[in-house]
């Protein structure tokens, strides 16, 4: 693992989004032009009732903090609500999935670190993806029931 040296400004222009592999979650990785390896930093836009994968990880923390809006995070069998500029911090070995049972979209950015840059292609890695994702990533949270998520098309 190397480690970044200087700085590097990233600007609102910087950011490339994208819809997530599974999920069709518009995202935009603060990182991926840096090559940092230590770290990741994802802005993620939760549309009205919507989730993110149900995952976790081998060895990454994930703070994940609320921007704009009220966020909801699935963490084990827990539902927690984080207010606006509140945040949440999740151990690696934690199932979690964020997700949005509101009628407004919600912005978060979620900092990660150690980078596992084994598993950075998500679901078309190589790797034994059962190791982040030991239950269907695609399942939605209780709150979400009767709702169809990732949106067909």
């Amino acid at each position: 693992m190397k480690t970044f040296s200087g700085y590097q400004l990233i600007t609102p222009d910087d950011l490339h989004w994208r819809p997530s592999n599974l999920m069709k979650i518009p995202n935009a990785d603060f990182l991926e032009r840096t090559g940092s390896e230590n770290m990741g930093a994802r802005l993620w836009r939760m549309p009205p009732m919507s989730a993110n994968t149900l995952h976790k990880h081998i060895r990454t923390e994930e703070f994940y903090f609320v921007l704009e809006g009220t966020g909801r995070i699935r963490i084990g069998e827990e539902s927690v609500t984080v207010p606006k500029h509140g945040g949440v911090l999740v151990g690696p070995d934690q199932l979690r999935q964020v997700f949005n049972d509101t009628e407004e979209e919600v912005l978060w950015l979620i900092i990660g670190a150690p980078e596992e840059m084994e598993f950075l292609k998500g679901s078309l890695s190589d790797m034994d993806l059962s190791l982040i994702y030991p239950q269907d990533p695609k399942q939605l949270p209780p709150e979400l029931e009767g709702v169809t998520w990732p949106p067909a098309g």
